[in-house]
C-alpha cells in the first residue's frame, strides 16, 4: 500500500521555543535536482524583534554562567550532533547536491569544530586579557568580557551546517547571545540544529535561528539599537556598506563579510571579536 506523503513546515527557533512567523508566510525548501522538500517559515521584522527580545532576556544567565559550564554546553551540542549524523548527513546531501561522502565530511568538520570552541570556553581569557605593568602597588588587569546580543547572517554558500556552526559557535563561547539568520536556500541543517538545541543544555533565548531573506532582515537587525554587534560573514550579496551605516547609527559593532571556502575559519580573533575588554585596578595590599 502506498503511503500519503505527508510534507513538512519547519517553523523558527526562538526563545527556546518552535513559533510559526507572525506573518503567516512560508516559502519552499527544494533539492538541489528542484524537487520539493518541506516548507520552511519566512521570517519578518517582527519575528527578529521577538528574537532579539528573546536573546536579550537570556544574556544575563549565560553570561553568567561560568567558562567552565559554558563550554560544557557547547561539548554537550556536539555530542547530539554526533547523535544526529546520518540526519545531517542526509539533508545536506539533498539540499546542496553533494556526495555522501563529501556530506559526511562537512559534519564531522561541524562537530569538530564545535568541540574545539569548547575548549575554549575556559581558556580564551587567559590569553585574550594579560595583567598590564603599572606604576604603584597595583594590580592593573584587563579581560575580555561578552559584548552582548550578536546578530548573525549565516553563510549563503555551500557548507550550510558547518558555516552556520562557524559563525554561531564563537559567539556563544564568550557568553553573548545570537540571533542567526540561516542560509536561505539551504535551511535544513539551521533548523534540524534548532531540534538540536531545543534538547540539549543551551537555555532558550541563546541561540534563536530565524529563515528567511536575508536581505529582509539584516537592515533591521543591524539598526536594532539592542543588538551589540553584527557578524556580516553571509552579507556578501548584500548591500553591506548599508548595513554598516545603519549598525553605526546605534554603535554596533560590524564584522565584514568573508568569502570563499575558509569564511569563518575557526580562530581566536572571532571568539575576541565579540568581546568588550574590562581593565581593573586593585591595590596589592594595606598597609
Amino acid at each position: 500500500m502506498t503511503r500519503l506523503a505527508v510534507p513538512k513546515t519547519y517553523k523558527l527557533y526562538i526563545g527556546g521555543k518552535f513559533p510559526r512567523s507572525e506573518s503567516g508566510r512560508v516559502y519552499e525548501i527544494r533539492s538541489h535536482g528542484g524537487d520539493f522538500l518541506a516548507n520552511a517559515a519566512q521570517a519578518s521584522r517582527k519575528d527578529a524583534r521577538d528574537a532579539v527580545v528573546a536573546a536579550r532576556s537570556a544574556l544575563g544567565g549565560w553570561a553568567g554562567a561560568t567558562a567552565y559550564n559554558r563550554g560544557q554546553v557547547l561539548y554537550r551540542i556536539a555530542e547530539l550532533l554526533e547523535g544526529r549524523r546520518v540526519q545531517f548527513i542526509d539533508e545536506i546531501v539533498q539540499t546542496e547536491g553533494v556526495t555522501t561522502a563529501a556530506a559526511s565530511a562537512q559534519v564531522d568538520e561541524a562537530i569538530d569544530r564545535w568541540v574545539w570552541y569548547a575548549g575554549w570556553a575556559d581558556k580564551y581569557v587567559q590569553v585574550a586579557g594579560n595583567a598590564n605593568p603599572v606604576s604603584g602597588p597595583y594590580f592593573n588587569i584587563s579581560v575580555p568580557e561578552p559584548t552582548g546580543v550578536v546578530a548573525i547572517i549565516a553563510p549563503q554558500s555551500g557548507g550550510s551546517l558547518l558555516g552556520l556552526v562557524s559563525a554561531v559557535a564563537p559567539a556563544l563561547v564568550a557568553g553573548n547571545t545570537v540571533v542567526v539568520v540561516a542560509n536561505e536556500t539551504m535551511p535544513l541543517s539551521a533548523v534540524s540544529l534548532g531540534e538540536v538545541l531545543a534538547t540539549s543544555d543551551v537555555p532558550g533565548g541563546v541561540v534563536n535561528i530565524l529563515t528567511g531573506s536575508p536581505a529582509e532582515m539584516a537592515p533591521w537587525l543591524a539598526s536594532h539599537a539592542d543588538v551589540n554587534a553584527i557578524d556580516l560573514v553571509g552579507a556578501g550579496d548584500l548591500d553591506w556598506v548599508h548595513l554598516q551605516i545603519d549598525a553605526a547609527e546605534t554603535l554596533t559593532r560590524v564584522l565584514q563579510p568573508e568569502n570563499g571556502p575558509d569564511a569563518a575559519s575557526p580562530s581566536l580573533a572571532r571568539i575576541v571579536a565579540f568581546t568588550e575588554t574590562k581593565t581593573i585596578w586593585h591595590t596589592k595590599g594595606l598597609i
